[in-house]
């Protein structure tokens, strides 16, 4: 198989797993961009984390809040809680691993605040502890999942799940949905 026809199983697969998401989880996907919108009409602040390419994804979506999506506008509270090298190291050696976002939603969240969880398997423990930390909190929460959104799931006000087991197709979902969360929230600025 040479790299065209690896590229057109790609995008093909990208796209019935976009179809499939819009299908099963449209609604939900939309809800869990309602409360943020809401959030940032309220001058309140959207958290979001994850592990590996989510945490990539959670900073991708915070910077696009604070700076810009598509035009330049008021800047919006996002922060993402994978960025702060001493914070998660200090977290990870005093309290372990499964901590590190747990504790800074408990230093930082605020009743009305939004926590984003993105975990493409739903099994992370440290994304499910954040999230049920923001909970307990009264911040709202949001899983961004795939694979039935495992553990993670059973904790969030909102799941937003990817249904489907590859993690690059999921990832891809999670993309799509963070740029159409900004375009969105930018829309009503």
């Amino acid at each position: 198989m040479g790299f065209g026809d690896a590229l057109v199983r790609a995008v093909d697969d990208a796209a019935e797993t976009h179809q499939a998401f819009l299908r099963a989880s449209g609604a939900d996907a939309e809800r869990g961009a309602a409360l943020i919108a809401e959030a940032v009409r309220e001058g309140r602040t959207i958290f979001v984390f994850g592990n590996g390419g989510s945490a990539t994804d959670a900073q991708h979506l915070a910077t696009e809040l604070v700076v810009r999506y598509t035009r330049t506008r008021r800047a919006i509270a996002a922060l993402a809680l994978s960025t702060d090298g001493a914070v998660l190291t200090a977290a990870g050696n005093d309290l372990g691993f499964d901590a590190v976002f747990a504790r800074q939603i408990e230093a930082l969240g605020r009743p009305g605040d939004v926590a984003v969880g993105i975990t493409t398997s739903g099994r992370s423990p440290n994304v499910t502890l954040g999230l049920r930390a923001a909970k307990a909190q009264g911040l709202v929460t949001i899983a961004l999942t795939g694979r039935g959104g495992g553990d993670t799931a059973a904790i969030a006000d909102v799941v937003v799940n990817v249904p489907g087991d590859v993690t690059a197709r999921i990832q891809e979902v999670h993309r799509t949905w963070i740029h159409a969360v900004c375009e969105w929230v930018e829309q009503g600025l």
